[in-house]
């Protein structure tokens, strides 16, 4: 007999909703077994060419892994933004922080949160998630179908639209491409201050696949078309797996240990005492007017 008291009828659509929901589940996790890459699990980071040293230290951290970085990286910048790298470079050299947001402990944002640290890919069907060990933390790739946002939110890391593709016809998804707009700024590609364009219009474009002859490769093949560029500017960047079943990640934020300390437009260090220094010759000292001044 059925039991047709309240509490029956909840326990009865309980049941139901419970089954529905197991048996959705199970289809999801068969399609997705079957269409999505199992390959891409465990920590990456960015592989490191030994022949980019300067006097035994790794200069690396470009957009273009294989060149040093700042003007050496031959980006294609128009003649204005040219002048922007190379006054940053020059600031930098007299003690200052030049284009370099990032020494501000700003987030690195596109293309440069791609860069340093380790990361991490979680594939779904609706949404790749890169989870990056820096202070940028997050990258979502959205493979919904879904359309650009009426009216979107610009963040450092930009928002990304993706699809995935079966580039061999095997059944199986193996190729994610992204194309990602919609940013604030500042950003800067590289610690020199290699300029993104500051109307922030940049587009990137991304083609992310597993290298045919090594499986502990991933590639990230990036364009970047940006108004400080005369041209597209393609960069085939590479991360190496270093674990798959990864123990603990590493955490890295950038106040811990950041001595810059920007008061208006000048950049001061914070020695380990507490005390401000200047970081330029003549450098004035800040404005200390709502200040009392201190009594010998």
């Amino acid at each position: 007999m059925l039991d047709r008291s309240p509490s029956g009828a909840l326990a009865v659509a309980l049941i139901s909703v419970t089954m529905t929901m197991a048996m959705t589940i199970g289809r999801a996790q068969a399609f997705d077994e079957g269409k999505y890459p199992t390959t891409w699990k465990g920590q990456w980071v960015r592989v490191v060419h030994p022949e980019i040293e300067i006097e035994g230290a790794v200069f690396q951290g470009g957009f273009d892994q294989t060149k040093h970085w700042g003007i050496e990286q031959e980006a294609p910048l128009t003649p204005e933004y040219r002048k922007v790298l190379e006054d940053s470079m020059k600031d930098q050299a007299e003690g200052g922080l030049g284009n370099y947001p990032n020494a501000q402990c700003l987030p690195s944002g596109m293309p440069r949160m791609m860069t340093f640290g380790s990361h991490e890919y979680v594939i779904t069907p609706e949404t790749t998630y890169i989870l990056l060990s820096g202070s940028d933390h997050l990258r979502r790739i959205f493979t919904d179908g879904r359309d650009w946002p009426q009216k979107p939110q610009p963040t450092y890391g930009g928002y990304s639209i993706g699809r995935w593709i079966d580039r061999d016809g095997t059944g199986r998804y193996n190729v994610l491409l992204s194309e990602t707009r919609y940013f604030k700024g500042p950003r800067a590609y590289d610690a020199t201050g290699l300029p993104l364009a500051f109307d922030n219009q940049s587009i990137f474009m991304e083609r992310f696949f597993m290298d045919k002859d090594d499986p502990d490769i991933l590639h990230d093949l990036t364009t970047v078309i940006d108004n400080a560029l005369t041209r597209p500017w393609t960069s085939d960047r590479q991360f190496r797996r270093v674990s798959e079943k990864v123990v603990q990640w590493p955490e890295t934020w950038c106040q811990e240990s950041n001595a810059n300390v920007v008061i208006g437009k000048e950049n001061y260090f914070l020695r380990t005492d507490g005390l401000l220094m200047p970081t330029k010759r003549n450098q004035a000292a800040p404005d200390l007017r709502y200040f009392n001044r201190l009594r010998q």
